[in-house]
């Protein structure tokens, strides 16, 4: 089974950065990865490094050859199989019925300090407004929980924007809760 997850940002949406699975696989594979298999077309990756493997090397590696190989700049971050089961333990969300209402945004390094006053000031402008939407980090996660919808979320785009921004310094990527636990159960089947 696969034990690591390399999840791509901001491929094959709305006609932007396409990269076809199969490309992507064949890619992964040919980097001497093992058990390579995707999951859906938004960029998720699963698969087994050789034993030793630096996570954010890892990371590294995987941008710039599909930056070469497929022309498509997509930031990569690469989680394991056991930070991933901790980071769907660590919910601060557990009794949200629609997985679709909860995010996580994954992050290549816990929240620095401009991150941090950035997101403080969105989450209370869009408190102003009235949103019910909150926002907690735990570790290099970000919890989102749109109880609206993800679409109709001021403070989703808010994040969105700043953990994308190139002047960031680093960079995260959103799943939804569905998503986050389909990847969990794919690595332990």
């Amino acid at each position: 089974m696969p034990t690591h997850i390399a999840l791509l940002r901001g491929i094959n949406l709305g006609g932007r950065n396409k990269v076809a699975m199969s490309d992507l696989r064949a890619l992964v594979s040919g980097l001497g990865h093992a058990e390579v298999t995707t999951y859906i077309q938004s960029g998720n990756v699963l698969f087994t490094p050789s034993p030793g493997a630096d996570d954010t090397a890892l990371a590294e590696e995987m941008k710039a050859v599909i930056g070469a190989k497929l022309g498509v700049t997509a930031p990569v971050i690469v989680v394991s199989r056991d930070e991933l089961a901790r980071i769907v333990a660590d919910t601060p969300f557990p009794d949200e019925p629609d997985p679709r209402r909860v995010h996580a945004v994954v992050l290549t390094q816990p929240p620095w300090p401009d991150l941090t006053s950035r997101l403080e000031a969105a989450i209370a402008a869009c408190a102003a407004k009235g949103s019910r939407d909150e926002l907690r980090a735990i570790g290099r996660v970000l919890y989102l929980h749109t109880p609206d919808g993800y679409g109709r979320s001021d403070l989703a785009q808010q994040l969105m924007r700043v953990v994308s921004a190139p002047k960031a310094g680093a960079t995260g990527t959103a799943r939804n809760w569905a998503t986050m636990t389909k990847l969990l159960s794919l690595c332990s089947e």
